[in-house]
């Protein structure tokens, strides 16, 4: 073990239990050896103890995107590569592989910049944004991975490689869209925004609004302009006292809004919303975009949990009913659902081509159920149903960094491309991972 700069962990070794922890409780790794990277080094050596034994290798940041546990096989830990660096004349940022975005955030906000995250500042750079990227700019300014200048990544060969349009072109297109299948990162660079604040916030409306509201809410994304992305979730809240009181027990229905405009525009754009009536809390208003977060306030404590999203072509009066149906306040259902408008930008195709799928949806809808001892497989079907109910004004595919266990096996991973392209990322993996090293994900296997 003296090839490594990093801690190595093996079953029980102290620290190995928190080492092979995710966010996502319902896998539970148990690699036979994890290895703590502190940089390209221990990546490379990984790598090599993996070829050497014929293991698979997974990489773990935050676990949000876990889907398959690494039992029995290597396991790389990239948190230790935290380095941020951000270029203000060239509005760029550089990371390790193991950034999250709230590492990001105050570095970028200081030159009045901003990266294309999610909703969440917890997730990581990396996963997030070769899965695609969707968050609170992308209306205005399309997928993540479409503003990525290069990938730093160690290959199936051992190799590391500075991967970008030029010096590798096939690489460089998959990697943008192909999520973990082909290497493991151990740098980003990105292209960020000139965004440093936002009108935002949501509108917490309670149960009995809940069909007026989706009801409005698809009729009003029609309108919109570019610079305005919305959501909005439907949640029935547990009667916990980790649970503000105001929700405690309740089912609520939570406009959330992200306007890159002016706030007197944001506040006439959003008064249709308002005039559905009342809501229980209304929190829009001016904000730092360093503060984005705070419009999704999505969980921080792990969770076992069970995901899917259905890209949709439109959300129309049969589609709210369906959707109401199956998730709304008297449906006694485990799915907790967002619809999240995407259109805009995202339709465009990016100035230098990359395999991210998902450009020709209008919404998607994102489910998530809490897992509960012995509810699997009630949560399964409740979520099969739900994609099969809205297969009507569905585009037939997934927008894949919102896929998880739901997306597990080949013939899940693939709704989330075209078919061209998928057939183009098996070729792709045949290449660069023949022997599908890179397995441990929602995998694309490679090309006989």
């Amino acid at each position: 073990m003296g090839a490594f700069t990093g801690p190595v962990f093996r079953p029980g070794d102290d620290g190995y239990d928190a080492e092979r922890a995710v966010f996502n409780l319902t896998i539970d790794h148990h690699p036979e050896l994890i290895v703590g990277a502190t940089g390209p080094d221990d990546v490379i050596a990984a790598v090599d103890y993996a070829s050497a034994r014929g293991l698979a290798v997974a990489v773990l940041t935050t676990g949000h995107g876990a889907a398959v546990p690494a039992d029995g096989q290597v396991l790389i830990n990239t948190r230790r590569m935290s380095d941020v660096q951000v270029d203000p004349a060239t509005r760029t940022a550089r990371v390790g592989g193991g950034v999250r975005w709230h590492q990001v955030l105050p570095q970028a906000a200081s030159h009045g910049l901003a990266p294309l995250m999610g909703n969440s500042p917890d997730v990581g750079v990396v996963g997030y944004t070769l899965g695609g990227g969707i968050g609170p700019l992308g209306r205005s300014y399309g997928f993540a991975a479409d503003r990525v200048r290069s990938v730093d990544i160690v290959t199936a060969d051992g190799q590391l490689r500075h991967v970008t349009a030029d010096d590798e072109p096939e690489l460089f297109w998959a990697l943008r869209g192909g999520r973990g299948n082909f290497g493991v990162v151990v740098g980003l660079e990105f292209e960020l925004v000139p965004v440093s604040r936002l009108y935002g916030g949501g509108l917490f409306f309670p149960a009995e609004a809940t069909a007026d509201v989706l009801r409005t809410y698809s009729r009003w994304t029609t309108t919109l302009p570019e610079e305005m992305t919305a959501s909005v979730l439907l949640v029935q809240f547990p009667p916990i006292p980790e649970v503000p009181e105001l929700f405690r027990g309740k089912y609520i229905a939570n406009v959330r809004i992200a306007y890159t405009g002016t706030v007197e525009d944001g506040e006439r754009l959003v008064q249709p919303l308002r005039d559905i009536g009342t809501p229980i809390l209304d929190t829009l208003g001016e904000l730092p975009y360093a503060e984005v977060g705070s419009i999704y306030n999505d969980p921080t404590d792990p969770a076992p949990a069970y995901d899917s999203n259905v890209a949709l072509h439109t959300v129309d009066e049969g589609a709210v009913d369906t959707i109401l149906s199956l998730a709304g306040p008297d449906a006694g259902s485990p799915l907790i659902v967002e619809l999240r408008h995407l259109g805009g930008a995202y339709t465009r195709p990016p100035a230098i081509p990359s395999a991210v799928g998902g450009r020709d949806a209008e919404h998607v809808l994102f489910a998530v159920s809490i897992l509960q001892p012995g509810e699997e497989d009630t949560v399964r079907r409740a979520h099969d149903r739900l994609r099969e109910e809205l297969r009507p004004w569905s585009t037939g595919g997934t927008i894949h960094n919102l896929s998880g266990l739901s997306a597990v096996g080949p013939d899940r991973v693939k709704l989330a491309f075209t078919p061209a392209d998928y057939t183009r990322l098996t070729k792709a993996k045949a290449k660069y991972d023949p022997d599908n090293m890179f397995r441990i994900n929602l995998n694309i296997p490679p090309a006989t």
